[in-house]
């Protein structure tokens, strides 16, 4: 018996044993992680090429311009050895005939041009004409290119060259922000009667949020109506709030004109029943009344669908529970009933506000030159195949979204947001 307990109580060796179980473990946990690794990766794959490359894209050619640097060799040459403030010199002008002669040859002046042209306005059409006629130029080149063309002769000129002799440029963020470089090098906010892009900037952010306050105000009434309705009444009026995704955007804004144009449907019933007389026809398209008037209509569902997937889980009860307790209708309303809204509230206008900021097909059919957004200068810089400036506009834009999307998120919480 003794003999027996002794040997129950000798010590046992597991570290093998536990060292073999640890490494089991591990590799069933790394298979595990494998297998879900492999299943999401074609979620990940296509995230990665239509979204971050792109993102990527976008950021490098808004930074990324090659289309003078590497048509004037022998000035990007002259312009290195040489610090940023040194006067054009006989070497520089004479490095400048010979990149316009090899211009000429390569029938690329009207491309290098086209670049120094998004700074100095003029640039394009001086390289495309001295470069026609480089090759008759002789030396002091200086003399025979100020001969032929007094421009070439301005320090603003000159500064666009030396910032353009490399492909990396901030120039489209300058340009973005009204902002160039100056005689001197230095960067100077472009004349107030030419300042276009940071009006228009805060123009959109401020329309944009209009815009949200009002569907905000529409769809929190229809939402609860929908939630509160009973089932079958419900159904048929969710079907009149879809019934818009099933109409192309196009139709739905020429709709919209026809509806407000002067001689549209509105402005005939209201002179109709005497509300306004025929020559005061109010003017509620081609400008920002149309824009917002049009956006509202189209935004709407977005705002209606988050918070009537919060107000319909709403108990009906809480309500009435504080009805009982002596609340009045608007304590109700505002302690109990709202608070529990927040969720849908903060969805609907996070992803109002985003489509809106975003939006270019409406403003550019019925904003008209007053009701524009900063989206349409991004798609007029694309059509004009400024494509570098057009991806410096939409780089701001995106910075603009991401900061409010990081206030947002420091002030509520992005985890708070609920879509249903």
């Amino acid at each position: 018996m003794a003999n027996s307990f002794a040997f129950s109580m000798a010590p046992v060796d597991v570290s093998q044993d536990g060292e073999t179980l640890r490494r089991s473990l591990h590799r069933a946990q790394m298979k595990a992680k494998i297998k879900a690794l492999l299943l999401v990766s074609p979620l990940l794959l296509f995230i990665v090429v239509t979204f971050l490359v792109p993102i990527g894209q976008l950021m490098m050619r808004s930074v990324y311009h090659d289309g003078f640097s590497s048509n004037a060799p022998n000035l990007a040459a002259w312009f290195e050895i040489n610090p940023e403030g040194t006067a054009p010199t006989e070497e520089a002008y004479a490095a400048l005939v010979a990149d316009l002669q090899l211009m000429n040859q390569t029938k690329t002046a009207g491309g290098a041009g086209t670049r120094i042209n998004y700074s100095v306005p003029g640039a394009r059409s001086l390289f495309t004409s001295t470069a026609r006629a480089a090759k008759n130029l002789q030396p002091p080149f200086k003399e025979a290119v100020l001969a032929h063309d007094a421009r070439w002769e301005d320090p603003l000129l000159w500064t666009a060259m030396r910032n353009a002799a490399s492909p990396w440029t901030l120039d489209f963020y300058l340009t973005g922000m009204d902002m160039r470089y100056g005689k001197d090098g230095g960067v100077e906010l472009l004349p107030s009667g030419e300042r276009i892009y940071l009006w228009l900037y805060a123009k959109t952010f401020i329309l944009s949020g209009i815009i949200t306050l009002i569907c905000l105000l529409l769809a929190f009434p229809i939402a609860h109506l929908l939630a509160t309705l009973p089932p079958k009444t419900s159904n048929l009026l969710m079907i009149l709030v879809l019934l818009p995704f099933w109409t192309s955007l196009l139709v739905r804004t020429t709709s919209w004109i026809v509806l407000l144009q002067g001689q549209g449907v509105v402005n005939s019933l209201l002179v109709a029943t005497g509300l306004i007389d025929d020559s005061g026809r109010l003017s509620m398209i081609y400008n920002q009344t149309g824009t917002i008037i049009v956006m509202v209509h189209i935004l709407l569902p977005f705002m209606v669908l988050p918070l009537y997937s919060i107000m319909k889980v709403i108990p009906a009860s809480y309500v009435r529970a504080a009805r009982s307790l002596g609340a009045t209708p608007w304590t109700a309303f505002w302690r109990v009933y709202l608070p529990q809204t927040l969720p849908g509230i903060a969805a609907g206008v996070l992803l109002v506000f985003i489509l809106a900021v975003g939006y270019y097909i409406t403003p550019a059919l019925v904003g008209g030159a007053d009701g524009q957004l900063f989206s349409n200068q991004i798609q007029f810089h694309m059509s004009r195949s400024n494509w570098s400036q057009a991806a410096a506009l939409a780089a701001m834009l995106l910075a603009g979204v991401l900061v409010l999307y990081w206030l947002y998120d420091r002030l509520i919480g992005i985890d708070k947001l609920k879509l249903g």
